[in-house]
């Protein structure tokens, strides 16, 4: 017997689709990124990537068109300082930490904002099961598989960065699309490309690197980016958490097979734990979207 499927069913696929390949987009170019390291530093391949990405944001939205009230001009200060915060901690922890692990890290910022707004006993018990994989994470046991303290501190300092973006990003939320965005990263580049610069020097113009460094952007920011806004404006939000959620996974996946790092069981036990903790907070949550979401670090 032939089955039929309802009329349009591949087009209503398709945001799940673009949020999918969002995360391994992502994933990917983080891990196309880290092999920059022992070229430019962990600086200097930050600085790449949140240059080119404010230059890249710069040119399509063109931000200036909008008016800009001096306070709202504060506010995305604030929201750039964070972004850019964010993405240099994010990769300064790469340094030393698998790529998994980290990301796994970072979503304890979000998931601390959404505790902040929490009031029900299950979200407790959430964030309890969140500690409880950063716990397996820690170096509480000395071994050859114990994660870097320094990169693990890297790695708080991260979700503190991307706890503090959707703070201050809510503050934004009434300006024109894409302007805090493209503003914000602009002033992120601020922050980040002269640290790059310092410790890198005139590495950073070699134009073979500067042409992986606009991959790595295009790869780890520009595309997945792109995609997860086609994806946001036809997934619910409850959704669209669940499926970010999953990132920690892929990227230790990605970091596995693309990088060849290896993870113990406790290590991908802590993976799931905080992944479990974040779905179940998505899934106890009213209007999460701006809880949980966020850039593509």
């Amino acid at each position: 017997m032939e089955t039929r499927y309802p009329p349009g069913a591949g087009h209503r696929l398709l945001p799940y689709a673009a949020l999918i390949t969002s995360i391994m987009t992502f994933c990917v170019g983080t891990s196309f990124a880290k092999r920059l390291f022992p070229l430019v530093g962990a600086e200097g391949t930050s600085a790449y990537r949140v240059g080119f990405s404010a230059i890249v944001l710069l040119v399509v939205v063109r931000p200036w068109r909008f008016g800009l009230a001096r306070a709202d001009a504060a506010r995305i200060v604030r929201y750039g300082v964070a972004l850019g915060s964010m993405n240099l901690c994010f990769y300064m922890a790469l340094r030393t930490l698998p790529l998994g692990p980290t990301i796994a890290i970072e979503f304890l910022g979000p998931l601390a904002v959404s505790l902040f707004h929490a009031r029900r006993a299950v979200h407790v018990a959430m964030a309890a099961l969140a500690v409880a994989g950063l716990a397996l994470l820690l170096p509480l046991r000395v071994g050859t598989q114990a994660l870097d303290p320094v990169g693990i501190l890297f790695a708080l300092g991260a979700a503190t960065g991307w706890g503090c973006y959707l703070v201050f990003g809510k503050r934004t939320g009434h300006l024109p699309a894409g302007q805090a965005v493209a503003f914000g990263m602009a002033t992120a580049a601020l922050l980040v490309v002269p640290i790059g610069i310092y410790h890198a020097g005139a590495l950073l113009l070699t134009p073979a690197w500067l042409g992986l460094g606009l991959i790595a952007a295009l790869l780890s920011s520009a595309i997945p980016f792109s995609l997860e806004i086609v994806a946001l404006k036809h997934i619910p939000a409850h959704t669209h958490g669940v499926l970010l959620s999953l990132e920690p996974a892929v990227g230790a996946l990605a970091g596995v097979l693309l990088l060849g790092e290896t993870l113990t069981p406790a290590q991908w036990a802590a993976i799931a734990m905080v992944m479990a903790a974040s779905i179940g907070m998505i899934a106890t949550t009213d209007h999460v979207r701006t809880d949980m979401e966020g850039p593509e670090t």
